[in-house]
């Protein structure tokens, strides 16, 4: 066995001890305003307008009248801030887009989500070695 190929064996091994690549990301089955607001970092205010106006976005309310978004409802407040905030889109603009390509959409922001994942996967590799 070649030398050079042993070697990058071996740090393979150690790396794929080292990596927790396999581990699944704890997620929530529920967030708060407040958590949204911090992910997304605008007021709630912002959150609460664009429920008004995007109907794809329904979070469950308590007895209160606390919302509380799931997963679906925080990818679909993404989409519409990409739309909004990177792509320019207006209000009206964006509801349209959405209207009529709903499907296309989510799965585009899939693959870049995934995309980005892997990127940082890489990166992270890149700076161990």
């Amino acid at each position: 066995m070649d030398f050079a190929y042993y070697n990058m064996l071996i740090s393979f091994k150690q790396l794929h001890l080292h990596m927790p690549y396999k581990e699944r990301e704890i997620t929530k089955m529920y967030y708060t305003m407040g958590e949204v607001a911090i992910l997304f970092d605008v007021n709630q205010s912002l959150i609460r307008f664009y429920e008004k106006e995007f109907d794809v976005l329904q979070p469950k309310k308590n007895k209160k009248g606390n919302r509380y978004f799931t997963p679906e409802d925080i990818e679909n407040l993404k989409i519409i801030f990409h739309l909004i905030r990177d792509k320019g889109y207006t209000l009206n603009g964006a509801k349209e887009y959405l209207k009529n390509n709903m499907a296309d959409t989510r799965d585009n922001h899939r693959v870049i989500s995934s995309l980005e994942n892997l990127k940082r996967f890489l990166i992270e590799v890149r700076d161990q070695l």
